[in-house]
């Protein structure tokens, strides 16, 4: 195993693909490498999402998980190598890609309800009017609906909770009815009852639909139980692989280059001893502004 290497091929997952997918990857990342503020933060990197399929992308802060989203969306241009989505080459915008973004605040004074949120996701890539008002209400109501939002239609987004503002995020990431959902950050915040909820609604919603999720957190556990693989990032490096391959404390001080501890209790996973260089900060702060 080298520094730049991976654990292990994809593992197929055991969740219904869509039939137009056939056997192409939803997303095939090969060679890529991304630099911000004149730093590298990831090199090389080959990754393949299949249809269905849930990754959970983890690292420290300032090591690129929220700019490989970025790229995927088309908002940064790689270095070198190339995305492709189920095939072709990444166009911005395509609406085969859904997007859950951190959550911010949001004045509760601010005149936006939750299906109007929604209803941006069915339109608002469009110039001029949408649908007509009767059928592109029944779609955000049906999409509300699907991801138990609807009572929440008409309520301005800044009086929802943390779980609550997520479920509608969800809804219009599902709006264009996508093949791969990114997901950045989405159980920041929240408690852990509202954590499990939110796992349980991504991970249900993939299962009955078919697309697969491509989801950034810090903490593993809220989708332990639930996620395909992981990929870590760190150091400009990646390892790919199953939960159990890359969680453990061998791997993650190969990669960090430093003893690092990885401690499983009642269920949970617990990373000990990351490193942090002032380098990491401020590549945290420039992701974090682009």
């Amino acid at each position: 195993m080298s520094d730049t290497g991976h654990l292990s091929t994809r593992v197929p997952p055991s969740r219904p693909s869509q039939p137009d997918g056939g056997g192409t990857p939803v997303l095939a990342l090969r060679g890529a490498t991304l630099s911000l503020g004149g730093r590298t933060l990831w090199s090389d990197l080959d990754l393949e999402v299949a249809p269905g399929e849930f990754i959970a992308v983890l690292g420290a802060n300032g090591t690129g998980k929220t700019s490989l989203l970025r790229a995927v969306l088309g908002e940064h241009d790689l270095d070198s190598g190339s995305i492709r989505l189920l095939g072709q080459p990444l166009r911005r915008g395509d609406r085969r890609i859904g997007y859950v973004p951190q959550q911010r605040l949001i004045d509760p004074s601010v005149p936006v309800r939750a299906r109007d949120l929604v209803a941006m996701g069915i339109d608002g890539h469009r110039w001029g009017t949408g649908l007509p008002s009767a059928r592109r209400r029944e779609r955000v109501d049906r999409l509300l609906d699907s991801v138990g939002a609807l009572p929440l239609a008409d309520t301005r987004i800044g009086l929802l909770s943390g779980g609550e503002q997520q479920r509608v995020r969800m809804a219009q990431a599902l709006a264009g009815d996508p093949r791969l959902v990114l997901a950045d950050e989405p159980f920041l915040s929240l408690d852990l009852r509202r954590q499990a909820e939110i796992s349980a609604l991504i991970d249900e919603m993939r299962r009955r639909l078919g697309f697969a999720i491509l989801l950034v957190t810090h903490d593993i556990n809220p989708i332990l139980d639930v996620v395909d693989r992981v990929l870590y990032l760190a150091g400009g490096s990646a390892r790919l692989g199953a939960p159990d391959e890359v969680l453990r404390s061998d791997v993650l001080s190969e990669l960090y280059r430093s003893p690092v501890e990885v401690i499983r209790s009642s269920g949970r996973v617990l990373v000990v001893g990351v490193p942090e260089t002032p380098e990491d900060a401020r590549a945290h702060h420039v992701e974090a502004h682009r």
